[in-house]
Formats: C-alpha cells, sequence, structure tokens
C-alpha cells in the first residue's frame, strides 16, 4: 500500500498533469497496488458509475420531446452553471496567488488570469494555445531570473494545428474528446470554451441549452466535469457515441499513470515542469473564471438571468449549493407556462 509521502507526490504529480485529478489519483492507487491490471480496473471502476448515470440523464434530457418538466429541469439547472464556474475558479485563485510571492511574478500572474479569462471568452478552441504559451512564458522567465540559459521544453502541436478528423461523425467525436482529455489544465471547467466551440458551433451537434444541460449533468452526477463529454458525444452518435467519447477523454489519464506513475516523485520536484505550471495554472484559472462568460451569454429567458444571480449569492459568499434547488425553479417555471429556451 501507499505510505504518507508517497500519496503526497500522487496528488502534487496529478495536480501537475492534465486531465481529471480525482479520476488520475485514483487509477495511480489501483496501480500501485495491482500494477496496470489494477490500474485499469480501478479507473474503470471509478469512472463507468457516472458514467452510466450521465448518459441515462442524456437519454432523458436530450429526447427529441422530452417531457415539460424535464425541458424546465434543465432550463433551471443550465442557468446556475455559470456561477458554478466562478466558484471553482476562485476556489483556485488563493493556492496559485501564494505561489507567486514576488512582485514581479505577481505581475505576471496577473496578467496569465487575464489571459486566460480574454481566451476562454473569445477564442474557444484555441484557447489550449494560449494556456502553453503561459506556460512557456514562465519558464523561460523564471530561468532567466536564475541566469540560466533558456532551455524550455519545445511542444510540438501538430494535433492542435489540425482542425479536426474528417470521415465521420465518430472520428470528430474522438478530436473532441482527445482535446478535453489530454489538454484540460487546472480544473474540468477548462475545456467547457473548447467542448462550446465544437458541439454548439462547429459540428452543431447540439444547442445551446442543450449544451447547457450537459454542463449542469456534469456537474449533478458523480465523477469529473470532464464526463460532460459523453453527453456530447452522446449527441453526435448516440448511447456509441457517448461510450467512445468517454473512452477518448479519459485514455490520457490511464496513460500518464501507465508510463510515468514511477517517476511522480521526480515530476513533483522537477523545476521545469513547477514553472510551466506557474504560468499556465493561473491562465487556466481565467480560463475557469472566462467560461462562465460564455455559460452566461448561452442563457436566452430573462428568468434564467435571475435564477444565475440567485445562484451566485447562494454560492459564492454563502457557499450553499444551488443546482437541484435552481432546477426546481425551472420545473416550477415550466409546469406553470413559463418560457423555455429552445
Amino acid at each position: 500500500m501507499l505510505d504518507d509521502t508517497e500519496f503526497e507526490d500522487a496528488v502534487a504529480a496529478c495536480n501537475l498533469l492534465p486531465g481529471p485529478v480525482s479520476t488520475q489519483l485514483a487509477i495511480f492507487c489501483a496501480w500501485r497496488v495491482r500494477g496496470r491490471v489494477g490500474a485499469l480496473v480501478g479507473g474503470a471502476a471509478f469512472i463507468v458509475p457516472g458514467l452510466i448515470l450521465i448518459l441515462a440523464l442524456a437519454v432523458l434530457f436530450l429526447a427529441g420531446t422530452p417531457p415539460l418538466w424535464v425541458k424546465g429541469a434543465g432550463a433551471g439547472a443550465g442557468a446556475a452553471v455559470a456561477a458554478v464556474a466562478v466558484q471553482a475558479g476562485s476556489s483556485l485563485i488563493p493556492a496559485s496567488w501564494r505561489r507567486a510571492p514576488q512582485a514581479s511574478n505577481g505581475l505576471r500572474w496577473s496578467l496569465y488570469l487575464a489571459a486566460g479569462i480574454a481566451a476562454a471568452a473569445t477564442v474557444g478552441p484555441w484557447l489550449v494555445l494560449v494556456l502553453l504559451a503561459c506556460g512557456l512564458i514562465e519558464t523561460v522567465a523564471e530561468r532567466v531570473g536564475r541566469n540560466e540559459p533558456d532551455t524550455a521544453p519545445r511542444f510540438s502541436l501538430p494535433l492542435l494545428a489540425a482542425g479536426g478528423f474528417g470521415g465521420g461523425v465518430l472520428l470528430s467525436i474522438a478530436w473532441v474528446a482527445l482535446k478535453v482529455g489530454a489538454l484540460s489544465y487546472g480544473g474540468g471547467f477548462v475545456i467547457i470554451p473548447l467542448m462550446q466551440a465544437d458541439a454548439v458551433n462547429h459540428y452543431h451537434w447540439m444547442s445551446n441549452a442543450q449544451f447547457l444541460n450537459a454542463v449542469a449533468l456534469g456537474q449533478i452526477t458523480p465523477g469529473p466535469v470532464v464526463q460532460t463529454v459523453a453527453v456530447v458525444g452522446y449527441a453526435a452518435a448516440g448511447i456509441g457515441g457517448g461510450l467512445l467519447a468517454s473512452a477518448v477523454a479519459f485514455t490520457p489519464s490511464f496513460a500518464f499513470i501507465a508510463l510515468g506513475a514511477h517517476r511522480f516523485d521526480r515530476l513533483r520536484t522537477n523545476q521545469r515542469v513547477r514553472a510551466f505550471l506557474d504560468g499556465a495554472g493561473p491562465a487556466a484559472i481565467g480560463a475557469i473564471l472566462g467560461s462562465a462568460i460564455i455559460l452566461a451569454t448561452a442563457l436566452t429567458r430573462p428568468w434564467q438571468y435571475a435564477v444565475l444571480a440567485g445562484a451566485a449569492i447562494l454560492l459564492l459568499p454563502l457557499r450553499r449549493p444551488t443546482l437541484l434547488g435552481a432546477g426546481t425553479i425551472g420545473v416550477i417555471i415550466a409546469l406553470a407556462g413559463g418560457p423555455l429556451p429552445h
């Protein structure tokens, strides 16, 4: 089994890797007990229950003619997810800021945060390039500050430069899921702008209202926000698409553990990796906050903005859960004959 130091190293290393930390930590613990076979079994046990639940709810919420109460619940819960994104991002700020104690680093930290917010709100699928650029800039700046030659890591980005796969919807789903699983720095909400740009604007698999439902389902079901990609896959190609999207999105997490878990103690103390995350980290936090902008602008009904305002008040200062209450309000409005988003 794991001792305290090994577990601490694993938590720190998983926080340095792109992808859902909770999933990677579960896979690591299983790997430590029974090797790669254990990692596969343990990771699947962590992922599959939430996957089954979210796909079952996707069938209900994304049906061609869902019941009125279902449409209302989705519209209400979807209205509150922007507040959840703000809470998720703001909760990461104190720890990140403490890692930039010097004035110059504090200035760069603020610029990275602002870049992440702006990128999430405007450039959508190219957000990851901004995160990588911030990481590289900080890596160079940190080495220059120590008067060392620039030996910053160079990233080859052929996949990011590609516009997507051709040859059918399943390949498109796999491409979207791969980006989600391999490039989600800092938390699940980072990939919201990327997923929305692909699922709503590029491939037209779902409407903005349905995408808000998908994000809400990712919040109320067990597992990481990355699981939202299963709903996107379902919207594109049914149950098979949802299963494919989830399998591809979580494959990088399994690969990181299988190939690198025995080096976690080195990864934690690697100066280049730490410097890269000092730049990409605040940019990712900014992207989480910026995702709230696109989630809020996807709302179409005045009552949804009222629900969002109420959710922000309850969640941010009071730390009270809001999605179920927001969904209930949506059900009441729907059954009372109120307007619902299309």
